[in-house]
């Protein structure tokens, strides 16, 4: 399903620099917006896969490389293809970032930005072969109405550290300056987002995971994918306190993205296919799944949840 940028609907939002209100209460978008990552997602913002190629860019795609794996661009378009019919069968609003050819990981829209109630956070992407992606989100936003909420100025962060638990509350990730997100930058955010009433939960990750997605995701409300092996204690402690059900994922399937999934709303998910923990116990659970292949993809660093950007869910 592709988007229609002439919905009379979407015109209710207006793109501005800076809608945060600085003493808080920024009031909330009309149309836009997404203030936990598990309603009904109704339209997503997606990279284009036409500039995708690997680089040395995480653990991940290192050993990709350093393995001999051949990355085919044509099996890459396959499954691109095969997420984007998963999207449309699930009735989802596919948007696209400006194209860009000299941005070879825009395909990953999760991390130049993060969308909130309020309007879109711009990041600071830590990577030189990344920090172009900003300027390709600003231009998409401004193409689709949709205001920016602030810039994140105080160091590197990438939208992937930006987990909303639920409606005003997220655990924000940072990995130090061998990371991609730095602590003065996740403490800015947390203070923003503080005088809105949320409450932050701010946590240092090992760089070789490289953002807080890959451990820990929202399936559903007050249910949680999480690898257990890898995340810190005192944030399983902090989603049990909430009432949240976590479901365990192997670290070995960690490590090849399949806790890296997105929430669809109404009980349905969009997970790799090799996220076979996940497919079984969601299916026991009586959630529809749609479970494309996407290791040409994945092996080059990202994963379905960091190819996508929530631009709008609705209450299930």
């Amino acid at each position: 399903m592709s988007s229609n940028l002439n919905r009379n609907n979407i015109k209710q939002d207006k793109f501005c620099l800076k809608s945060r209100n600085l003493s808080g209460r920024t009031a909330p978008l009309r149309y836009w917006g997404s203030n936990c990552e598990y309603d009904k997602l109704t339209d997503v913002l997606l990279g284009p896969v036409e500039n995708f190629q690997w680089l040395e860019t995480s653990s991940l795609s290192k050993k990709s490389i350093r393995r001999g794996i051949i990355f085919e661009p044509n099996v890459a378009n396959e499954q691109y293809n095969e997420m984007l019919s998963a999207y449309s069968s699930a009735g989802v609003t596919v948007h696209q970032l400006e194209k860009d050819p000299d941005l070879p990981y825009q395909i990953f829209a999760r991390d130049s930005s993060f969308m909130t109630p309020f309007g879109a956070v711009i990041t600071n992407m830590a990577q030189p072969w990344r920090k172009g992606e900003n300027f390709r989100a600003i231009e998409t936003y401004a193409k689709l109405n949709i205001p920016i909420y602030e810039f994140v100025t105080a160091g590197t962060f990438e939208g992937g550290d930006f987990n909303i638990i639920e409606p005003g509350c997220a655990l924000v990730g940072w990995e130090g300056s061998e990371g991609r997100s730095e602590e003065k930058a996740a403490l800015q955010i947390k203070k923003w987002f503080q005088s809105e009433g949320w409450e932050i939960f701010t946590i240092d990750i090992d760089p070789f995971y490289v953002h807080i997605d890959l451990m820990v995701v929202m399936l559903a409300e007050k249910l949680a994918a999480v690898c257990l092996e890898t995340t810190d204690p005192s944030v399983v402690n902090w989603l049990k306190a909430k009432k949240i059900q976590v479901i365990p994922v192997p670290f070995s399937e960690t490590l090849a993205l399949g806790c890296n999934v997105v929430a669809l709303g109404n009980d349905r998910v969009l997970l790799p296919e090799n996220s076979y923990t996940l497919t079984d116990i969601l299916k026991a659970e009586g959630f529809k799944i749609y479970n494309p292949k996407m290791d040409m993809i994945s092996q080059g660093g990202g994963g379905l949840h960091c190819m996508c950007q929530s631009l709008r869910r609705v209450q299930n």
